[in-house]
């Protein structure tokens, strides 16, 4: 299990104390989540910019960017410059297949792609693009905001793309998104998580390094 640490809630007067402390810890990721105040009701633009900025001056921890956006492209545009390890956007947030058949061989001239999908949306829809891309994100939560509880229900659509991907002998990563913690990580896990994005359970904690070595227990 890897851990990609979502650093929505970071103070930004400590951010990079926090982001030292993280790198101490051993996160594997550092997740920047994207919101444009149309897809999800947040905007994040100019704090994640400036916090993927500094970070990519200060660590060689791989970016993991999550674009809430609605114009995908000009936001890949915007953070390819931070050459992030990953770049996912939303189903929700296109049209049709070719848009997204365009989106990942955009994406893929910069970093790798993932395809991430709200609670309610139904997993057999990225189905026929697994093969293009390199994960596939499950929100566990509403998107939009942090420190939510994790919808339980999504780890029955956890399971069923784990059981697909195996039988189809594909090399993809499932990442989970969403209330995450401590408590429920084992579920996951087991579910066939195999990146969890950790915000407030982990920013919150007192011991960074015990925090994250419990997650990938």
């Amino acid at each position: 299990m890897e851990v990609s640490a979502s650093i929505l809630s970071v103070n930004e007067a400590e951010s990079a104390h926090t982001f030292y402390r993280l790198e101490l810890a051993h996160i594997d990721y550092f997740h920047i989540d994207v919101m444009d105040e149309k897809f999800v009701e947040n905007n994040t633009e100019e704090m994640m910019k400036m916090y993927a900025d500094h970070l990519k001056n200060i660590t060689n921890i791989p970016l993991d960017v999550h674009l809430m956006v609605e114009d995908i492209k000009k936001y890949v545009d915007i953070f390819s410059s931070n050459e992030p390890r990953n770049i996912t956007f939303h189903i929700e947030a296109t049209k049709n297949k070719e848009e997204i058949i365009e989106l990942i061989n955009y994406i893929k001239q910069y970093s790798k792609v993932g395809i991430a999908i709200k609670p309610d949306t139904d997993v057999e829809k990225v189905y026929e693009f697994l093969p293009l891309i390199h994960t596939v994100m499950i929100m566990t939560v509403e998107p939009g905001k942090g420190g939510q509880k994790l919808i339980t229900g999504t780890i029955e659509k956890i399971k069923k793309l784990k059981q697909y991907i195996e039988e189809n002998n594909l090399e993809i990563d499932i990442e989970a998104d969403g209330g995450i913690d401590t408590e429920n990580i084992k579920k996951l896990k087991d579910a066939g998580v195999d990146i969890a994005v950790v915000g407030t359970a982990l920013i919150n904690a007192k011991d960074y390094k015990y925090t994250v070595n419990q997650l990938k227990m």
